[in-house]
């Protein structure tokens, strides 16, 4: 087989494991599960609060809240395209939940390697109408000196608003909750919504601890390329989320074609080795004057 005949069944070998292979996506506007008959003799309040993944919905930039200085912005002001965002929706007088969703939110920002105003920003919006700009200044000073950067007080925004402007922003991120009487309390889910540049809904992280190679991989993903490095863009392909565990957990043929990659680079390398050598053996021999004729060569 010829060198060229090589590289061609190489390269025909690395594209088909480099094809790209789907995976199963959660519909959008499709809840993570089914209530069971345990969850549907849960209190009226309980049983309104789910999370509905809705990837790629857009939230309405029209919108205007009041900030942590007293000051009306509006929500297209906060996400402009420049870098993706961490959404967080809590309300300040949570008496645990919201607060351990905050810090776990200011601990992943903080060990992602990213930094807060320069690869990503943050919006935290209560979903309490009754909440006040003064309690969202006290979350904020406090959150962003956890975060080690109480400077940094235009890259996480924290934002009151009127119910329905709330509303509309919980509805395109699927976020249910609801009030109860008996407690005063809010019942809701934990988690953060990752954004696109633009606004859309790109990632859903729950719990109240976000690990940072998972927030990180969420923000570089909800970036499109404008966020972290060469070598994230990489782990990605390595890297899928899984909505059952909802983690970015390792994918297969993700490292089966990173390898193939590798493979494809020594192998082109080598043949190119070969090819040079070749070229370089040709031409010498071309060079190389002709030996000298003896009496009775043919003329």
């Amino acid at each position: 087989m010829t060198a060229r005949a090589r590289a061609a069944v190489a390269l025909a070998l690395g594209l088909a494991l480099l094809a790209p292979a789907t995976a199963p996506a959660l519909p959008i506007g499709q809840a993570l599960h089914r209530r069971t008959p345990v969850e549907a003799q849960l209190p009226t309040a309980l049983q309104e609060v789910e999370v509905v993944e809705q990837l790629g919905t857009k939230l309405p930039l029209d919108l205007r809240f009041t900030n942590q200085d007293g000051q009306a912005v509006r929500l297209g002001d906060l996400l402009g395209g420049r870098r993706p965002v961490v959404l967080s929706l809590v309300y300040f007088d949570c008496p645990m939940l919201c607060g351990l969703v905050l810090t776990g939110a200011a601990r992943g920002m903080r060990e992602t390697g990213l930094e807060l105003g320069k690869d990503f920003d943050a919006i935290t919006l209560s979903f309490d109408p009754k909440d006040t700009s003064r309690a969202a200044a006290e979350r904020q000073r406090g959150y962003l000196q956890a975060l080690g950067k109480p400077e940094a007080k235009q890259a996480w925004t924290f934002l009151t608003g009127s119910a329905p402007d709330i509303h509309r922003v919980t509805e395109a991120v699927g976020f249910k909750y609801a009030y109860d009487e008996k407690t005063r309390q809010f019942a809701h889910a934990a988690g953060l919504f990752v954004l696109t540049p633009e606004g859309r809904v790109s990632r859903y992280l729950y719990g109240i601890e976000f690990p940072a190679r998972d927030l990180r991989l969420a923000l570089v993903e909800a970036g499109e390329g404008r966020v972290g490095t060469s070598f994230d863009r990489l782990l990605l392909t390595c890297y899928r989320y899984d909505p059952a565990s909802r983690k970015y957990e390792p994918y297969v043929m993700g490292v089966v074609r990173v390898a193939m990659l590798g493979v494809l680079g020594g192998l082109g390398l080598m043949l190119g080795v070969f090819w040079r050598r070749e070229v370089k053996g040709k031409r010498v021999k071309d060079a190389a004057p002709a030996p000298p004729r003896r009496d009775g060569d043919e003329r």
